[in-house]
């Protein structure tokens, strides 16, 4: 496994990581999580990533369960939650300081931590003022409850707005945002955010590096029977992977295989190794429903080196999209 600094921080995550978004607690039978949590964890894996939103919380719960079982020395591992989506009264949801601060205590007693490493506001709340939410997770830190936050699916002109905020009275400033970044998503992260890397050591902790599974084959020209896809409320993957509007990325996805099997590797190992190959990609999070999923792709850290110039230009020839930075 290789090991990279959270942004500027002095913190060191695997740049594999797990997530349990969409599984634990709802795709997957609590056996099967645990075997993933512990592939993950023997192969070096030393953060994963949850929320209080997955599975209404039962998705932390499964987690918490399983750190307590195997009894993992806290020090070997990193865990996050994210608050945002909390219930859906008026208190449970948003940024403002009650919800974060509760959201903060029950995602502890779900995942039975006594503090988060990370904790994000996964979206941008637009009726709260952002000063209110920068000093609530500035007060979860100070009191030792969490010990990194940071944002998920923020503009780039809000994390600077709650950088400078922070500067501005003293407080802890964001150190990570986690966006969706991959093969088809990729504006956002390259062009949105360049300039936050370098300005204020922006870190980054990557989700759906697969696009949803789009980038592991599966797809390709059909659905296969017993995936996600078909579940309950995962509506909003199948607008985004069927039909006529998504043929575009089936194309892609045909010509980024027929690299991949040049190159004598798997479509999905390749695509996450694309991901890595970006020095601004502080983890990429993995999901799995089997094992066998997870160990493959815990394999791609050795395609990278397999990324050469001459590779990496025929996967953008193969995409076409390589986004262009504004001229100012």
């Amino acid at each position: 496994m290789e090991y990279r600094r959270l942004g500027k921080s002095g913190l060191q995550v695997s740049a594999l990581s797990f997530g349990s978004w969409v599984t634990f607690g709802a795709q997957v039978n609590n056996t099967m999580a645990e075997q993933c949590m512990k592939l993950a964890y023997d192969n070096g894996v030393n953060f994963f990533d949850n929320a209080e939103v997955y599975a209404s919380g039962q998705s932390e719960i499964v987690m918490g369960e399983i750190l307590k079982k195997f009894k993992w020395d806290r020090s070997t591992y990193t865990v996050s939650s994210k608050v945002f989506w909390g219930g859906k009264l008026p208190t449970q949801i948003g940024l403002n300081r009650k919800h974060i601060i509760e959201a903060c205590h029950g995602a502890l007693k779900r995942l039975q931590v006594d503090y988060l490493d990370l904790y994000f506001c996964h979206r941008p709340d637009k009726n709260t003022p952002i000063e209110e939410t920068v000093r609530a997770m500035h007060d979860l830190i100070q009191q030792g409850k969490v010990l990194y936050w940071g944002t998920s699916e923020w503009s780039g002109v809000e994390i600077m707005e709650a950088y400078s905020v922070a500067r501005q009275y003293n407080l802890t400033p964001p150190t990570m945002e986690q966006p969706q970044y991959n093969l088809l998503h990729r504006d956002k992260f390259e062009v949105e955010y360049s300039k936050l890397y370098k300005e204020i050591g922006l870190g980054t902790t990557i989700w759906s590096p697969l696009a949803s599974g789009l980038l592991s084959g599966k797809y390709i020209d059909k659905t296969p029977e017993g995936t996600r896809i078909d579940r309950p409320g995962m509506e909003w993957l199948k607008e985004n992977i069927v039909g006529d509007a998504n043929k575009w990325k089936h194309e892609k996805v045909k010509a980024l295989k027929k690299v991949a099997d040049d190159l004598g590797v798997s479509l999905n190992r390749l695509s996450i190794a694309w991901v890595l190959k970006n020095p601004n990609v502080s983890t990429a999070i993995l999901g799995a429903s089997k094992t066998e999923q997870l160990e493959d792709n815990l394999k791609a850290l050795d395609i990278v080196p397999m990324l050469t110039a001459e590779v990496m230009e025929r996967i953008e020839a193969a995409v076409g999209n390589k986004p262009v930075a504004p001229a100012f």
